[in-house]
């Protein structure tokens, strides 16, 4: 049985606990959440017993799709009977909780805080993405872990959305569309547009805190991008704050403005080892309506394109349905990797994998040492903006350039 804690109860929670729930749905039964750490002790309790204690937080968003949309979710949903632990102080639970692995879900200035405490006490860790708040923070995450002998995942859902293990197969030596050549990835004015607060966190717009739509989203996309198309070489970028003031929606009206210094937007190229290449790009910012590319993501490869779940091969008149060919043509063994218990639902299933490494004590999927990578490939989006050329990935993985993140480490205690 894997004892677990969560430290961080915001809005997530809830679709992490709803992941949780389905595993537990699905038959999996060797783990249970025994404690719960918030600044506020009624931030926790609200998650614990359905129709007990403090009333839940209701959902920051309500668009389609998006995690924080989701609410209503409470152990004791899955588990009535466990006994759960009530902490205000994540140094305390570490130490002397009942737990033997952590699940991090605070701001990330955080992460390499909770991370050096948790691998002193020897505790596996999955850390939410971004993983660290600079480089520096995520090299001595890493290298702390392998030094404690722990299972340390980052909490990367989109690896394990389906779309993005159909799209995997499709570019794989046996899949339908090829060699991947192309992606364009990205939206303006999708999420919090024109000028909200995102997901009502302020420390989102600040530069020393690290936010910024590159740094929250870059992750995501250039993980997806790896995923299909390994390693990236450069990136060449340009970021900007287009809305410089951003407020809370309450009742209709704007209301506690902000000041922002982070980007809001932001627009990349990049290239990969394998000769591939693409642009991504993003915006917070927007007036009217949003823009997608296509009907999503795009991916091309020498045999055909995949865009918004579907794949058009050159050998076919029309588009076709990707998780429909799928379901037709991968391997049944690959199917049953990707989707262990017959689940879809990429929280529930990231969780399963972390848990999955810690009883087979080896890494995770989505490990540390990818989320340092992912990272890295965020982070030359705003270096390579300020800098004002192409920056190559290892030398902002190795700390060789650093300017944008010297504030951000300085503000931190980070310096050397």
């Amino acid at each position: 049985m894997i004892r677990i804690g969560i430290i961080g109860c915001g809005r997530i929670l809830a679709a992490h606990l709803q992941g949780y729930r389905l595993l537990r749905e699905a038959g999996v039964d060797n783990f249970q959440i025994t404690a719960l750490c918030a600044r506020k002790a009624e931030d926790a309790q609200s998650y614990v017993q359905r129709g007990a204690g403090p009333p839940q937080r209701k959902a920051v968003s309500d668009m389609p799709g998006d995690p924080l949309a989701i609410d209503d979710e409470y152990l004791s949903d899955f588990q009535p009977d466990a006994d759960v632990e009530v902490f205000t102080d994540y140094e305390e639970m570490i130490a002397h909780g009942p737990v033997d692995a952590i699940n991090d879900f605070t701001l990330h200035s955080l992460h390499h805080k909770i991370a050096e405490l948790c691998f002193q006490h020897g505790k596996h860790l999955m850390s939410q993405k971004p993983l660290a708040i600079t480089m520096k923070a995520a090299r001595q995450m890493c290298d702390q872990a392998d030094e404690a002998g722990v299972t340390f995942g980052v909490f990367e859902n989109v690896r394990f959305d389906p779309a993005t293990r159909h799209l995997h197969w499709a570019f794989s030596p046996q899949g339908p569309a090829g060699d991947f050549q192309m992606a364009l990835l990205g939206n303006i004015g999708t999420w919090w547009a024109p000028d909200l607060i995102v997901a009502e966190t302020p420390w989102r717009h600040e530069l020393v805190e690290a936010g910024g739509i590159a740094l929250d989203l870059g992750p995501h996309m250039f993980n997806l991008v790896r995923y299909i198309s390994g390693d990236i070489l450069d990136v060449s970028a340009r970021t900007s704050v287009v809305e410089s003031t951003r407020y809370i929606l309450r009742d209709g009206q704007r209301v506690d403005p902000i000041d922002c210094d982070a980007d809001d937007t932001f627009y990349a190229s990049f290239g990969t080892a394998s000769g591939a290449s693409g642009v991504v790009f993003g915006g917070w910012s927007g007036h009217g309506t949003n823009t997608v590319v296509g009907d999503g993501p795009v991916f091309y490869g020498s045999k055909g394109r995949v865009s918004g779940g579907n794949i058009h091969l050159d050998n076919e008149p029309s588009t076709r349905s990707l998780a429909d060919l799928y379901r037709a043509e991968a391997p049944a063994e690959l199917s049953k990797k990707h989707f262990p218990y017959g689940l879809d639902n990429s929280f529930a299933l990231n969780q399963e994998d972390w848990m999955q490494a810690i009883r087979k004590k080896r890494q995770p999927e989505t490990s540390g040492r990818e989320g340092l990578m992912d990272l890295a490939c965020a982070y030359a989006i705003v270096e390579s903006a300020k800098a004002g050329r192409t920056v190559t990935i290892e030398e902002v993985l190795s700390g060789d350039l650093r300017d944008y993140q010297i504030p951000i480490d300085q503000h931190h205690g980070l310096s050397s």
